[in-house]
């Protein structure tokens, strides 16, 4: 998987939960950053779908060469430097990954179209100013249905299965299968039958 390394303090605060004030001058870094992003996957978008090149942005996007990802445009990801894959991730169109928390991708994963993955959420009391985090990760072979929505902290285990329209607010297991709003799992895959 891709390793990122940062010189300054605001990723060390996203990393541990926050929380960050974005008046504070070590915020300008993840401004930078949502800069570098937009402007990265805009010019993946605005390729045409039959372009190869349309996959060079989105390999300076995520500091990686991206041989073994597939992403379908349009998408949308606001820190690309927070965003690690494993081999095999393979992301349909018009999935938006709000990153700043983090996200990790393991081998084999299957995002399907319109997934919206959350890693940051805003103050309740000084909602404009200060955020707090919570990485999500997608661990190996699991599969995200359609118009899924995945909150800030959420893990989906191994194999698991996300319905399609499901809101995930908390970890869901290995070999789960969990629909709905919000997601509860309803029944249990076999590991045995599950191939690579």
């Amino acid at each position: 998987m891709t390793e990122h390394k940062y010189s300054e303090s605001v990723y060390a605060l996203m990393d541990q939960g926050g929380p960050t004030d974005n008046r504070k001058p070590y915020f300008r870094e993840a401004v930078d950053e949502m800069m570098r992003s937009r402007t990265l996957w805009a010019k993946a978008n605005a390729c045409m779908p039959d372009d190869a090149h349309y996959m060079d942005p989105l390999k300076e996007l995520f500091h990686s060469d991206l041989s073994l990802v597939r992403i379908l445009t349009p998408f949308q990801c606001d820190f690309g430097n927070r965003v690690t894959f494993g081999k095999n991730v393979f992301i349909n169109h018009s999935a938006i990954l709000s990153a700043s928390g983090g996200i990790e991708f393991e081998d084999g994963c299957m995002v399907a179209p319109g997934v919206r993955i959350a890693t940051i959420n805003h103050d309740m009391n000084q909602r404009h100013s200060i955020y707090t985090y919570g990485k999500v990760t997608i661990r190996k072979n699991a599969w995200i249905g359609m118009n899924v929505t995945i909150c800030p902290g959420v893990t989906i285990g191994r194999y698991a299965v996300i319905g399609a329209g499901s809101v995930v607010t908390h970890d869901i297991p290995d070999y789960a299968v969990a629909v709905g709003v919000p997601a509860k799992v309803i029944r249990m895959l076999d590991p045995a039958e599950q191939k690579e």
